[in-house]
């Protein structure tokens, strides 16, 4: 897995090609290493990414937003209309940084 810090987020990429098996390995490590910290997911090399691979990170994008963390998926290749509304998956790395950042400032303003 890559890992890419920033004073805001950490940015984790896959380096294999299972998207079941970087899925599983995020609810895993997620909840040990990246505990009160944003988390952006780089899923830009799934050119091919459905709904069925979306679904995959539910659990933990739910589990870590309830934490009052940002967790974001980046992905340009879903269909924006399958996206279920709990989950926040943009199509840049930009876009998934500027999520955080305004997800902070709601934050800091007790949104």
């Amino acid at each position: 897995m890559k890992i890419r810090n920033t004073d805001t987020f950490v940015i984790l990429e896959d380096e294999k090609d299972g998207i079941k098996d970087f899925a599983s390995y995020l609810e895993f490590i997620i909840p040990k290493a990246y505990e009160g910290k944003n988390i952006i997911v780089n899923l830009l090399k799934y050119d091919e990414m459905d709904l069925e691979h979306l679904l995959l990170f539910l659990n933990i994008s739910t589990m870590h937003r309830k934490t009052k963390q940002s967790f974001v998926l980046v992905n340009n290749a879903i269909n924006i209309d399958v996206i279920p509304p709990e989950m926040m998956v943009v199509p840049t790395l930009q876009e998934g940084e500027d999520i955080i950042e305004m997800e902070e400032i709601e934050r800091d303003l007790g949104f």
